[in-house]
C-alpha cells in the first residue's frame, strides 16, 4: 500500500514536470482572446456573428468584399454557439510518456512534432466531415472548464490537483476529467447520438499515439522514413501532405475504405486523376466512389507571406468544404481554422499533454477538445502552407473546383493563380505521376531548399 502510494506521487512529481516543461517552451499563455463584436467570424466555412446591440442574432446574409460573390455559407447567431462548434474541432498537441518510437528512443514528440500535429488535425477535420458532417457539434463541448482568468498551467495544476486528491482516496479516475460520463446520465441518447459519439471516438482513436494507430505519430513517422525523416526532425506542410497521402492510402480499417487522398503536383490540381482516386473499387469490390481530400501545398510569398495573398486565405477558409490549413509562423506550425478581419482562428499543438491510450473503453475525451480558440494577424503567417478540402462525391468536386478557380482568379493580383485545376491527367502535361515517382519525391525543391536552410535545433520552439 506504502510503495503504491510512492508510485501515485512519483507520477503527479512527473506530471508537474510536465507543466513546468510548458512553461519552459512558453505555451503558458492565457486562454482569453478577444473577439469583436462589429465583424463576422468564420470557421470553417461557417459564418458567426456576434451583434454589438446585446441580442446575438443571425445574419441574414453576408457580402465578401468587393472580390467576391455572396457566400453560400451556413449563418449561424451567438458567442455559445461559435465556441461549442470549435471546441468541437479535434485538437491534437505534443504528447509525452506514449510508447517508444520504433528506432529511437523518444517517447514524447515535444520541441519537433508540431507539424505533423497540425496535419493530423486537418485530417481528423476531414474525416469529421466524412462520418459526422459539418453540422454535429459534441454535446459536451460547453462542459469544458474554459475559465478566461486562468492559463493553461492553472488549468493543468487544477487537473493535477484533483489527481493528487484522488490518489489519496484511491479514486482510479479523477471526477475533473468525468464530464462525459455525467453527461451520458443526464441525457438520453436516440440512435443518432448513440452513432455519432461512437465515430466520435473512433475518429480520435485513429490518430492515438500507439503504433497500432492508422494516424498515430508512429506510423506518420515511418512513412516519413521514405523520404529520409526520422523521428525529431523538422516536417514541412508540404512533405506533411504527402505522409497523410500514404497513411491513408495503407489504413487498414474497412472504415476508411471510402476515403482517399490526393496531393497537388507543383500547384496543379489535375481533375482527371481526382475522379479516377474517387472512382477507384473499395477493397470489397463495391464500384461506389471515395470521397477525396486534396491537399495543394502552396507558398504565400517569398520569405514573407505576401499580404496580397488575404483575401485568397480568407476565401477558402469561407468555404463549407475547406478542412483547413496547415501553416503557422517561423518555426512554429498552427492549424488555421477560421479567421476575423485581418486576423486568423487557429488552434495550437504547442502544448505538452500526457499520452491518452484510446484503446481503452470510454477514455477521457477532454484533451482532444481545445477550449479556447487562438487569433494571430495574417502578416505574421509563414509563406509555407498546405490548403485542404474535402469533397464527398465527383460532383462536389467538380462544384468545388469551379468555386475556388473563381475565387483564386478574383482574388490575385498576381499574372498567375497561387494554384490551378486543369483538364485531364498529370501525365497529359508530361509529368511523372507514377506512385513509385511520389513515394521517392515527397519533396518540393522549395522544401528540399527549407531544410538545407534550417536545421532540426532551430526548429525547437521557444
Amino acid at each position: 500500500m506504502e510503495a503504491t502510494g510512492t508510485d501515485e506521487v512519483e507520477k503527479i512529481k512527473s506530471k508537474f514536470m510536465s507543466a513546468w516543461h510548458n512553461m519552459k517552451y512558453s505555451w503558458v499563455l492565457k486562454t482569453k482572446t478577444y473577439f469583436s463584436r462589429n465583424s463576422p467570424v468564420f470557421l470553417l466555412g461557417k459564418c458567426y456573428h456576434f451583434k454589438t446591440d446585446g441580442m446575438y442574432a443571425a445574419l441574414n446574409s453576408f457580402q465578401y468584399g468587393s472580390n467576391f460573390d455572396k457566400i453560400n455559407t451556413e449563418i449561424s447567431g451567438n458567442v455559445e454557439e461559435f465556441r461549442k462548434d470549435f471546441i468541437s474541432r479535434i485538437w491534437l498537441t505534443y504528447r509525452e510518456e506514449f510508447p517508444q518510437i520504433k528506432g529511437s528512443a523518444l517517447t514524447t514528440d515535444c520541441g519537433w512534432g508540431c507539424t505533423l500535429r497540425t496535419g493530423q488535425m486537418l485530417l481528423a477535420q476531414g474525416l469529421m466531415l466524412h462520418f459526422l458532417g459539418r453540422a454535429w457539434v459534441w454535446p459536451d463541448a460547453l462542459d469544458i472548464d474554459n475559465s478566461d482568468s486562468e492559463s493553461w498551467t492553472a488549468h493543468t495544476v487544477k487537473k493535477l490537483t484533483a489527481s493528487f486528491e484522488a490518489s489519496l482516496t484511491a479514486e482510479r479516475e479523477p471526477k475533473i476529467l468525468s464530464n462525459h460520463h455525467r453527461g451520458t446520465l443526464k441525457r438520453n441518447c436516440d440512435d443518432s447520438e448513440m452513432r455519432n459519439e461512437v465515430y466520435h471516438r473512433k475518429i480520435i482513436s485513429w490518430f492515438g499515439d500507439s503504433p497500432l494507430a492508422a494516424f498515430g505519430l508512429h506510423q506518420l513517422i515511418e512513412y516519413g522514413k521514405k523520404s529520409g525523416k526520422i523521428a525529431g526532425d523538422w516536417y514541412g506542410p508540404a512533405v506533411v501532405a504527402h505522409i497523410l497521402r500514404k497513411a491513408v492510402e495503407e489504413a487498414r480499417d474497412p472504415e476508411l475504405q471510402g476515403v482517399t487522398v490526393y496531393v497537388a503536383q507543383d500547384c496543379t490540381v489535375y481533375s482527371s486523376d481526382v475522379i479516377d482516386r474517387q472512382s477507384s473499387f473499395m477493397d470489397s469490390g463495391k464500384a461506389d466512389t471515395k470521397a477525396v481530400i486534396i491537399l495543394v501545398p502552396v507558398r504565400l510569398g517569398g520569405e514573407r507571406t505576401n499580404m496580397d495573398y488575404l483575401e485568397f486565405v480568407k476565401g477558402i477558409l469561407s468555404l463549407e468544404y475547406c478542412v483547413g490549413i496547415i501553416g503557422g509562423k517561423p518555426k512554429q506550425s498552427y492549424y488555421f481554422a477560421g479567421f476575423q478581419d485581418d486576423s486568423l482562428i487557429y488552434m495550437d499543438p504547442h502544448y505538452c499533454q500526457s499520452f491518452v491510450d484510446v484503446s481503452i473503453k470510454d477514455f477521457p475525451l477532454e484533451s482532444f477538445h481545445c477550449p479556447s480558440p487562438k487569433k494571430m494577424s495574417f502578416k505574421k503567417m509563414d509563406p509555407s502552407c498546405t490548403v485542404g478540402f474535402y469533397c464527398r462525391t465527383v460532383q462536389d468536386f467538380e462544384k468545388a473546383s469551379e468555386e475556388i478557380t473563381k475565387m483564386l482568379k478574383s482574388s490575385s493580383k498576381e499574372k498567375y493563380p497561387l494554384f490551378t485545376f486543369v483538364k485531364g491527367h498529370s501525365r497529359d502535361y508530361d509529368f511523372a505521376s507514377s506512385p513509385l515517382h511520389e513515394e521517392n519525391d515527397l519533396f518540393s525543391e522549395d522544401e528540399k531548399k527549407r531544410l538545407k536552410r534550417f536545421s532540426t535545433e532551430e526548429f525547437v520552439l521557444l
